[in-house]
């Protein structure tokens, strides 16, 4: 097994875990930032801004695998945490059917749900209707093996592996960029080649991390008759896991509200919100990847009663958060155009999106400072309070989003600038939570 995070200075711990979860993340980005790039540059604004009106979607189901995912994460924490490895195993087990399931029952959903959602849900312009549904009906063919492999992923953070992972995804990155380039520009398959060569790099993903955890842990190598429900085991991943899918679920939810304000400014707007999503995921990328460290970390500290070294732990955390976002910060500022530039957008397009990529690197320092604590209450059986931090943000986002776009001197600009109402209330309430400290009264739960 691996080394557990229940020993040593809790900032050296925290960084050896999160380097490799925050590599994973950037290259899962990078694999799908590629198909934004090349769409843009080779196949036209039109098919970028289709592939973007797609993301709400996209989002939706991602939310449903991460967040299942990573209740199934803290259980085996806690469990690896504890010591219990026969408890773990048979965890580990129910979490992965469980998973397999919703992931062949969201790629069967996805496509049924296809044109209907795009079209009367998230508003999309007619003459993006039919290439956007085309893109996400073929994008959601591999909804199982993304299911798949965020399984495999949390059950390997919960022992403390947090680098295989990266491998496969950095594997997965390289042929999802050979195939975007043979099939977008070579074959001119516009967003039909984007969405398979995204499939074929989420089956590789999943397979690589399926054999290599049975290869590598003895433990999980199941037997077929091992291979049957236990109810309550499964009930207790759905139980954990529920709080963070609907937290990751309403935030995606929510932004169907804001797409449908951006496509009400039209095609440029649209590309250029597509673009500046993508970007803001990366901005974002390490303060997520200590969210999801700090949800391992708490999980295996509380296993082994140790909560003082959690919260020793979650100072670190901010600590780091906050110094990387002033770096990031920095450099957006002096290269947001360059940035935007290889995204291939028009002029129009171009401008806005430059705005919208400076307001959100200003926001990050209140994101950078509560962020990473979200994991902290996850990892604390306390998620549900996770949940209600994201609502009450996008609540807000949404909300001043709409009232405020009607003053002529803000206008379109609300479509960037909710982040800081958002992310603002965000920091505030998480704050007041983690100091009154009654997270705590959760972790025997």
């Amino acid at each position: 097994m691996e080394k557990s995070l229940t020993n040593g200075t809790p900032w050296k711990g925290i960084l050896s875990f999160m380097f490799p979860v925050f590599m994973g993340l950037l290259l899962q980005q990078f694999y799908n930032t590629a198909d934004t790039i090349i769409v843009g540059n080779f196949s036209g604004e039109t098919s970028l801004a289709a592939v973007g009106a797609c993301g709400v979607l996209t989002l939706v189901f991602l939310a449903m695998a991460n967040g299942f995912s990573a209740g199934a994460c803290v259980l085996i924490a806690q469990l690896f945490g504890a010591g219990k490895e026969k408890e773990m195993r048979r965890q580990a087990l129910s979490s992965l059917l469980v998973m397999l399931g919703m992931g062949i029952a969201a790629t069967a959903v996805g496509v049924l749900i296809s044109r209907f959602a795009l079209q009367y849900i998230l508003a999309t312009p007619e003459s993006l209707l039919s290439m956007a549904d085309t893109y996400f009906k073929i994008y959601a063919l591999g909804l199982v093996f993304q299911f798949g492999y965020n399984i495999v992923a949390a059950i390997l953070r919960g022992i403390g592996d947090s680098k295989a992972t990266l491998y496969f995804l950095l594997i997965a990155s390289i042929i999802n960029i050979v195939l975007d380039i043979v099939l977008v520009y070579n074959f001119q398959m516009g967003v039909i080649g984007a969405a398979v060569a995204t499939d074929i790099a989420q089956a590789v993903s999943c397979i690589a991390g399926f054999a290599y955890m049975i290869k590598k842990y003895p433990l999980f190598r199941f037997n077929r008759k091992e291979l049957a429900f236990e109810w309550s085991l499964a009930k207790l991943t759905l139980k954990t896991g529920f709080p963070m899918a609907l937290q990751q679920f309403i935030v995606s939810f929510g932004f169907v509200f804001i797409q449908r304000a951006v496509n009400s400014y039209g095609e440029a707007m649209t590309a250029s919100f597509s673009v500046a999503q993508k970007i803001e995921t990366y901005l974002t990328l390490p303060a997520n990847a200590l969210m999801t460290t700090q949800s391992t970390y708490t999980g295996q500290n509380i296993g082994a009663g140790k909560i003082d070294r959690v919260i020793t732990g979650a100072k670190h955390t901010v600590i780091i958060s906050e110094i990387i976002s002033v770096c990031i910060l920095s450099v957006v500022f002096i290269f947001a155009e360059p940035i935007v530039t290889a995204f291939g957008l028009g002029s129009v397009s171009a401008a806005y999106c430059v705005s919208h990529v400076r307001c959100v690197a200003v926001c990050l320092i209140p994101f950078a400072s509560y962020f990473p604590l979200l994991g902290l209450f996850q990892g604390a059986n306390n998620a549900l309070y996770s949940t209600f931090v994201a609502t009450g943000a996008l609540a807000v986002r949404v909300v001043s989003t709409y009232a405020l776009q009607e003053i002529p001197a803000i206008g379109y600009r609300m479509i960037w600038w909710n982040t800081l109402f958002g992310w603002g209330l965000g920091c505030i309430i998480t704050w007041v939570h983690f100091c009154k400290g009654k997270w705590k009264t959760h972790t025997s739960s």
